[in-house]
């Protein structure tokens, strides 16, 4: 049976590279065709009376973002293995929309995969081209989709923690597509480990099949400013993963904020890296 991770080497083998080019860069698109912009919708479920709290929304958002992509329908000979590999083999680019009643209904017709955590519930859904996005999606909007700030307490031990950058504001689509880039880029590190073999690369292995068994939970939090520089130090994003087993969310900058601009931190439990 194939990898189902093994989709995410294209992001795996280019992640440093992201993180080293300089801010401006990360916004140039000169080598995409406008018309063939290729990008994972996600929706989020908010009904009028009864809104999901904004943290277990993104905590949602975080897990199927990255359990579609390791579903075994993605694996190679699955049926969505060309989607999600031509996806993933460019920028990994996610569009948010809010739905609720018969609008949320109908998205569950589309292929994807739904999570909820608590009373939030998010659909990620398979990647298509921005212009063959069927009617069930281009009618949504991502207007009525901002929630308050919660309180949600400390992240549970043994999960992976993603960490809002507290000195940007982001909308909470924009913050749900972000905290699925880092699970994302978790589990690509992971793989990458994982193939290179040796005590370290079957820690990965195992980290990776236990995260997947638990249904990818994870934590997202904000933390203060300190904690978020001390997370941050350090220039050479590899050397961050391999001894403090954190990864980095760097941002394009196409909306709300400023090109090149690290959104969030994704730590993996053991605080050291994936092979402690």
């Amino acid at each position: 049976m194939s990898d189902p991770a093994a989709v995410l080497r294209p992001l795996t083998d280019r992640y440093a590279s992201w993180l080293s080019l300089p801010d401006h860069s990360t916004a140039d698109t000169s080598d995409e065709d406008p018309e063939d912009v290729v990008l994972m919708p996600m929706v989020l479920r908010i009904e009028r009376g009864e809104p999901p709290a904004r943290t277990e929304l993104l905590e949602a958002a975080a897990s199927a973002a990255v359990a579609l992509c390791l579903d075994e329908r993605a694996s190679a000979g699955g049926p969505w293995h060309e989607a999600v590999s031509e996806w993933v083999s460019g920028r990994i680019r996610k569009v948010t929309r809010r739905a609720r009643g018969s609008h949320w209904r109908a998205v569950l017709e589309l292929p994807g995969v739904t999570f909820s955590v608590g009373g939030a519930e998010v659909r990620a859904l398979l990647p298509t081209r921005l212009s063959e996005m069927p009617r069930e999606l281009t009618r949504l909007q991502i207007s009525g989709s901002e929630l308050p700030p919660d309180e949600p307490g400390p992240a549970p031990s043994g999960a992976p923690v993603l960490w809002l950058n507290p000195e940007v504001d982001m909308s909470a689509g924009k913050a749900a597509a972000q905290v699925g880039h880092a699970t994302m880029i978790l589990a690509a590190l992971l793989h990458g480990d994982a193939c290179s073999g040796g005590e370290r690369g079957a820690a990965a292995e195992r980290h990776l099949h236990d995260w997947k068994e638990h249904g990818f939970r994870c934590a997202v939090r904000t933390p203060e400013v300190a904690r978020w520089n001390e997370l941050l130090a350090g220039r050479d994003p590899a050397g961050a993963w391999r001894e403090r087993g954190v990864a980095a969310v760097r941002d394009a900058g196409f909306t709300e904020i400023d090109p090149g601009t690290v959104t969030v931190l994704a730590q993996w439990p053991t605080g050291g890296g994936p092979a402690d």
